[in-house]
This record gives C-alpha cells, sequence and structure tokens, in this order.
C-alpha cells in the first residue's frame, strides 16, 4: 500500500488526508511547524476533529455511514515536527501544503528531501508558484510536479496536475494512477501562472464584478444567471467544447462586436480564433477547432450532448414537465383567436 503523507496540517494537508483516507489509503499529516506542546497538541486535535465533522457531514447527506466514518477516520495519522524523520522516510509520495511563499517552500523541501527516500515523489499542491521554479528546490527533480486541488478538496473531483520540465514522465503516470485511485478526475498542463480553472474564473469572476459595478444587474440576478444558465451549461459541455460547438466565427464576431460596443480591449478575440477563422477551421460543422472532430458521428453525439443536459437540470430540478403553466393555473389565449 503506498504510504501518503501531507505535509502541513492547514486547510490543504487536512483536505489531502481526508481524500485518501476515504479512498482506503493511510495517511500521515505531518505538521511541519515547531510548536510548543501544547499548541502542538491542540492543533492536532483540531486537524481529526475538521476531518471529522466534515465526514459527519457527509454521512448526514447519506454518502456513508458512521461506521464508515469511523473507519476513514481511524486511517489519519497527525504528527508533530518532531516525528518527521520517520514520517517521511516511510513516504512513498509526499504532498506539500505549506505557507504560500518561496521561503517557506525553500525551507519545507530542504527539511524534507533530506528525510526522504531518493524515489520518493513530491508534489506541491501550491496555487500561485510554477512547477519550473520549485523543482530546483527538491533534490532529484525528476520526482516533482505540482498537484494543484480546488477547495473543498475532499469535494472537488478536480486536480491539476502540473509537471516541471525536469519532472519524469513515471512520476507524472504514477501519480495521475494515485489520484484516479482516489476517485479524482486528473488534467495535465504546463507550468502556467493561474493553471487552468483558476485563470477561467478569474476572468469571469471579475467580469461578475463589473456588472455589478456598472448596473447591469443585481448580485441576486447575476448568481441565478450563473446557476441556471452559464454553470450548468459548462458543466453538460466543455468550455472549448461549447465553442466548437456554436462555431469559432460566433465566438469571434461577437467578441469583437462586445469590444466595441464596451470599449474593452479584453473582449478581442485571441489570436487562436483568429487563425482558425482564416483557415476556415470553425468548429465542429467544418470537422476543425479548437479540437478535431473529423469521424465523428454528430448524430450520435447531438443525442448524447441532449441527454447530458436533460439528465443535469433534471437533477437540479430546472427542466420542467410539459403543461408546466396549466398546473400553476395560468391563462391562456384560446386556440385560433388573437391573444
Amino acid at each position: 500500500m503506498t504510504r501518503i503523507v501531507a505535509l502541513g496540517a492547514g486547510r490543504m494537508g487536512r483536505g489531502i488526508g481526508h481524500v485518501f483516507a476515504y479512498a482506503g489509503y493511510r495517511v500521515d499529516i505531518l505538521d511541519f511547524k515547531a510548536r510548543a506542546d501544547e499548541e502542538g497538541a491542540k492543533l492536532r486535535a483540531a486537524v481529526t476533529d475538521e476531518i471529522g465533522a466534515n465526514l459527519a457531514l457527509l454521512r448526514d447527506l447519506g454518502v456513508l455511514d458512521e461506521g464508515q466514518r469511523r473507519t476513514v477516520l481511524g486511517r489519519i495519522r497527525v504528527f508533530p515536527v518532531q516525528e518527521a524523520p520517520a514520517v517521511l522516510r516511510a513516504a512513498d509520495v509526499v504532498f506539500e501544503g505549506v505557507t504560500e511563499t518561496l521561503e517557506a517552500k525553500r525551507d519545507a523541501f530542504a527539511r524534507l528531501c533530506a528525510h526522504l527516500r531518493p524515489e520518493a515523489i513530491v508534489a506541491s499542491t501550491t496555487s500561485s508558484m510554477l512547477a519550473d521554479a520549485l523543482a530546483g528546490l527538491v533534490t532529484r527533480p525528476e520526482r516533482f510536479l505540482n498537484a494543484h486541488f480546488l477547495n473543498p478538496a475532499y469535494l472537488i473531483p478536480l486536480v491539476e496536475v502540473s509537471p516541471a520540465k525536469a519532472t519524469a514522465e513515471r512520476t507524472f503516470a504514477a501519480v495521475k494512477a494515485l489520484l484516479e485511485s482516489a476517485g479524482k478526475v486528473v488534467v495535465r498542463c504546463a507550468p502556467s501562472p493561474g493553471f487552468i480553472v483558476p485563470r477561467l474564473q478569474a476572468a469571469a469572476m471579475n467580469e461578475a464584478a463589473r456588472l455589478v459595478e456598472e448596473g447591469v444587474a443585481t448580485p441576486a440576478d447575476i448568481d441565478r444567471a450563473v446557476r441556471a444558465g452559464f454553470g450548468p451549461r459548462y458543466t453538460a459541455m466543455g468550455m472549448c467544447e461549447f465553442i466548437d460547438y456554436g462555431g469559432l466565427d460566433i465566438l469571434y464576431y461577437a467578441s469583437r462586436s462586445m469590444a466595441r460596443a464596451l470599449d474593452a480591449p479584453r473582449y478581442e478575440p485571441p489570436a487562436i480564433v483568429e487563425r482558425l477563422m482564416r483557415e476556415g477551421k470553425h468548429g465542429a460543422r467544418e470537422g476543425e477547432g479548437l479540437a478535431d472532430w473529423r469521424g465523428r458521428d454528430m448524430a450520435a453525439y447531438q443525442r448524447e450532448l441532449i441527454g447530458r443536459f436533460v439528465a443535469l437540470f433534471a437533477h437540479l430540478k430546472l427542466l420542467p414537465p410539459p403543461g408546466a403553466a396549466d398546473r400553476l393555473g395560468a391563462q391562456h389565449p384560446k386556440e385560433g383567436k388573437n391573444p
């Protein structure tokens, strides 16, 4: 059984401990900061209390029963920094989650690597630093990469895995397999500020704030629009899939129009969209766009797509039944007469 260590007893360390213990692994959460005895004991108790409370919430929601909750919690051990040498020597994979400063990372990796076995994998969970910038802080950088969990880590399936240039392919494959065994959805991305989701959500969140600032809509109506439209659309379809399905030409002309109407260059289409437009690769209907659609059975795809939307909106209780207005006693114009 793979020995997993979550380095750091903060939010991310606790989330990772929950993830892997829930999946059946034994996990050691290592508080990597020197503390007075009483302070350390309180922190370690807080770690297990928080994970236990999150598991209790899942129990109350019917995800697991009380026996399973206790079993999961029993797979987690929390250690003080004094136990680091023994804990780290036994580790196969370490997920680092210390404070998001270069100084803290440099200190943590130096102390960490002093005790790790040469073949042990090191994964940083940083949300703000690039794998290439951190790999040099690790002995044997071929065993290092970034594994960016989204909070709450125990609930959000996605993990963005970003190898450094020095990362061995076997390291990526091993971390991907480990994460998938714990039920995570793994995507690969190059070392780039914001990874994938934070970069997309920063653009969307800033635009939501601008809509409020400009008086376009209230925060409540913006959120209703997201929950009933924007969010489900990109759950049933990926964003690049949506672009290709609708057509890059629609994105191109709509973006240019919005950029001019709002005097906002941020809406101008990127160079890749302009290039694909010139090449006549408008998306699914031409067979090529951001993705390659050639050879795809579009009728089967359309059926599958609508099925995804129906299932999602039914789950969200946003799919109205036939004759919904009749059930509410709505008055309709009589057939054959003008309203």
